[in-house]
């Protein structure tokens, strides 16, 4: 694409990418909404199950969001009991999330809702492709694009 040619934002793999993640999200949201989750809360527990308990900063960087956002979708969750955070015990200055037992047991409720999103997204998209998408979004990730402007 030249620099003269018309600007279009179906062209524009940002715009192409951050309306797929809109339209994605909307789905897994219908689906947790019953139990009372957004899908970015839903990781939010599950990467706590998985790695567990770390700083905000350890899991802004692991769930690949910017620090302020990933704090936007932390208070929901402690407000409503689902972690706790507190000060580091090995620094004081960062603050450490913790998964609570009320956390565990919604993220297991939500667990359901999850796969009927996942078998949904699947079953109109296709297995094969859904796979290949991920596959394909995981390395996009791993160029480290953004990183690569600051060198």
């Amino acid at each position: 694409m030249s620099a003269n040619s018309p600007l279009k934002p179906e062209d524009c793999n940002c715009f192409m990418v951050r309306s797929a993640a809109r339209h994605v999200t909307q789905l897994y949201d219908q689906f947790l909404a019953p139990v009372e989750l957004h899908v970015t809360q839903f990781s939010i527990l599950a990467k706590l199950k998985r790695l567990g308990s770390m700083t905000i900063n350890a899991l802004a960087k692991a769930m690949v969001m910017d620090r302020t956002t990933l704090g936007r979708n932390v208070l929901p969750l402690e407000r409503d009991g689902l972690i706790k955070i507190e000060v580091s015990a090995s620094d004081g200055r960062a603050k450490e999330l913790h998964l609570t037992k009320a956390g565990e047991k919604r993220l297991l409720a939500g667990r359901e809702a999850w796969t009927q999103a996942q078998a949904r997204f699947e079953d109109r998209f296709g297995a094969e492709r859904a796979a290949d998408f991920r596959a394909i979004l995981r390395a996009v990730v791993a160029s480290n694009f953004a990183t690569e402007l600051n060198n």
